[in-house]
């Protein structure tokens, strides 16, 4: 007798509960959405959970009446799910999805188009057993959240957040940090109900209030206030009771940055070691007193590390140590202003204890990473740092910044297939990748794509990791910028990192220009081919490709040019082409202004106002610097009267010759000014 799946599928028990009961009803909503009506009976689906299984471990089978199954029907077959615990059956209901209706795990994401069918068979004789997973504790961080934070669908604010932990448990994940700061809050419950493990930023000690939130009139100094923070702390303990929880230990400052910047008290390595240990102790007793079996981590990230390496902090044995890549994918510490150290990241071969990582596929540092677009480090160079990670033995937990997911779907499928494998070959799984999302006869071109993305990539340092993603061409050039509006004509303190020898903003300005050629060049032809590519695909492939990897080269390839016009407008000042440093900022600001438009033009459907708040990188309010750019320039060429540059651009020969009254019209705004300089020099400069 054949068992298919049909639109009368049913589940025994009938009852479920907690997070299985979360799995059940999506594969419901997935075969409703699958199959067809139909009037031949359903087959049933039987969960129980087999204590030889390890746990989060599956046996998919078929049975038949004769085996001593449960469900309403002996007589008929059956299939069966079994596992070792709950999460198990979470797995095991999710691989049906997969397997035999063919959800894929970034259904979601990546906008699957289904067709729908009777039924679904499921092969005589199947028999399907999970393997262990490579990574103990793996999981996302939901962080810089900001696209999330503002997107609704259907109206309901939460529906982005429950197909965000739903595809993480789709790929295998049982750990989350479900937002940052109040957003870790409001959606922990929602987490806690899918059955996964919570655990907290690397600045809120223990998922804790901060102090400034509950205090905000007393400064947030431990020395003074050693009685408000513990209460913190133990309030944190007391809201989490019951939840599947590791406990993240540690104290840093009132937000993303060290706690000896609000209270300089601690001016030495030994004293912030001191106290970072000390308080690392402390909530390690409290957290044993109440939960005596609870598993505890802490973070080695940025400063700790630095006090890590100096012998400055202790931990105890038992604490998973969460390494941290510097937010390129490279596991050294990560740069902090001016301050890069580059300390490795990594415990010592055959160093003992636990160990993890916190790794980035998104990261926000107002410097030259990616936020909006995919990792620029290509996907040899991740497989390279993570099977250095897994050979020093940081196979506990795996926390990966996901940012707003739908930019970086493919790293964050790639990451999943190493935390269930230890290994994935990128060539690969960027074929397995392609061929999944992408159905079409055009595979060979989607991997020049892919493939190309990485090779477009511009280093902005000497080191293989630093490759400049999105928040190079954007934040660069509204450091340099601000310095010239303030008037300054020194190097950018802001921008020291980026340029290291230089030491006047012209120099800078210079210096960047000098990538800016490189950068331009290479985008403007990868943005190029992925225009020609698209023209090759059929629908919906199309769409896709163009909501994702021809979308992410528009924005490169716009805000390099954008990068590119400022350079060249200062360069332009500098030299005294007043008017054409005005039209080149003015120039810079409509390429910004495209890239933002480019985003804009991809909210189809349930994606409407997904980029409305984009708001880290920014790229619209690029645009917005080189507007007071441009009255800055037009100030110091055209000021105190604003009248010369007008006659220039709209007056006859005769008229600009002879000057019997200052001007005719109303004075232009910049953008008037820009506009009708462009229908002038438009042929010639662009």
């Amino acid at each position: 007798m054949s068992f298919a799946i049909n639109r009368n599928l049913t589940i025994f028990p009938e009852v479920l509960l907690g997070p299985v009961r979360m799995a059940a009803l999506d594969l419901l909503r997935d075969v409703k959405t699958l199959c067809l009506q139909t009037q031949e009976p359903g087959g049933c689906l039987v969960l129980q959970i087999d204590p030889e299984l390890p746990a989060e471990q599956f046996r998919l089978s078929l049975a038949d009446g004769s085996a001593a199954v449960g469900g309403p029907d002996q007589a008929a077959r059956k299939l069966l799910l079994e596992a070792g615990d709950e999460m198990g059956l979470v797995y095991g209901i999710y691989e049906i999805s997969r397997r035999f209706l063919g959800v894929k795990d970034f259904w979601f994401w990546n906008d699957q188009v289904f067709c729908p069918q009777d039924s679904f068979p499921v092969p005589d004789g199947f028999c399907y057993e999970s393997k262990p997973f490579a990574v103990r504790f793996r999981g996302w961080f939901i962080n810089d959240e900001v696209l999330l934070y503002k997107w609704h669908i259907g109206h309901d604010p939460e529906k982005p957040w429950e197909m965000a932990l739903e595809t993480l448990l789709r790929l295998g994940g049982n750990l989350v940090i479900a937002g940052t700061g109040l957003n870790a809050e409001r959606y922990r419950p929602l987490a806690v109900r899918r059955g996964l493990y919570i655990t907290h930023h690397h600045a809120e000690p223990l998922g804790a209030q901060m102090f400034a939130d509950k205090y905000p009139d007393l400064p947030a100094s431990y020395l003074q206030y050693p009685e408000l923070f513990q209460g913190l702390w133990r309030d944190a303990l007391e809201a989490q009771a019951g939840q599947k929880t590791i406990w993240t230990l540690g104290f840093r400052g009132q937000g993303d940055h060290p706690f000896w910047d609000d209270d300089p008290y601690y001016d030495t390595d030994e004293k912030r070691g001191k106290l970072l240990s000390d308080l690392i102790r402390l909530q390690y007793d409290m957290v044993r007193e109440q939960y005596s079996a609870a598993v505890m981590c802490t973070n080695l990230y940025g400063e700790a590390m630095e006090l890590y390496q100096a012998g400055c902090l202790e931990i105890p044995d038992d604490v998973i140590r969460i390494w941290a890549d510097n937010g390129y994918g490279k596991m050294v510490t990560r740069r902090q202003g001016n301050h890069n150290p580059r300390v490795p990241a990594l415990p010592e071969p055959g160093e003992g204890g636990k160990h993890g990582i916190y790794y980035h596929v998104s990261f926000y540092d107002l410097q030259a990473a990616n936020h909006m677009t995919m990792l620029q480090n290509p996907p040899d160079f991740v497989r390279r740092e993570l099977r250095e990670v897994l050979r020093r033995g940081c196979s506990d937990f795996w926390i990966i910044n996901s940012s707003n997911v739908k930019p970086h779907v493919y790293y964050l499928d790639y990451l999943s297939k190493i935390w269930r494998d230890g290994d994935a070959d990128p060539a690969e799984h960027r074929r397995e990748y392609l061929e999944t999302y992408y159905p079409c006869d055009r595979i060979d071109e989607l991997e020049a794509v892919l493939e190309g993305y990485h090779k477009a990539a511009v280093f902005y340092g000497r080191e293989e990791d630093e490759r400049a993603g999105e928040q190079y061409t954007n934040y660069v050039p509204r450091v340099l910028a601000t310095q010239l509006i303030c008037g300054r004509s020194d190097a950018a303190q802001a921008a020291l990192w980026a340029f290291p020898g230089a030491k006047t903003l012209q120099e800078q300005v210079q210096a960047l220009q000098e990538i800016c050629v490189q950068g331009e060049k290479n985008y403007s032809a990868y943005l190029l081919h992925c225009e020609q590519t698209a023209v090759l695909l059929p629908e919906p492939v199309r769409c896709l490709f163009e909501d994702s990897f021809l979308l992410q080269a528009q924005m490169h390839a716009h805000c390099w040019a954008g990068a590119a016009g400022f350079c060249r407008s200062l360069m332009l000042h500098w030299a005294g082409e007043a008017k054409k440093a005005f039209y080149y900022a003015g120039l810079a600001r409509r390429e910004y202004l495209k890239a933002d438009a480019a985003m804009r033009a991809r909210e189809h459907g349930k994606w409407h106002d997904f980029y409305a708040n984009e708001c880290l990188t920014d790229i619209k309010h690029s645009a917005d610097v080189m507007e007071k750019l441009m009255g800055t320039l037009r100030a110091l060429g055209d000021g105190p009267y604003y009248y010369f540059w007008q006659r220039d651009f709209f007056y006859s020969e005769q008229q600009r010759r002879i000057t019997l009254i200052s001007h005719l019209d109303n004075h232009l705004t910049d953008q008037q000014l820009f506009e009708q300089m462009d229908r002038v020099w438009g042929d010639e400069d662009k």
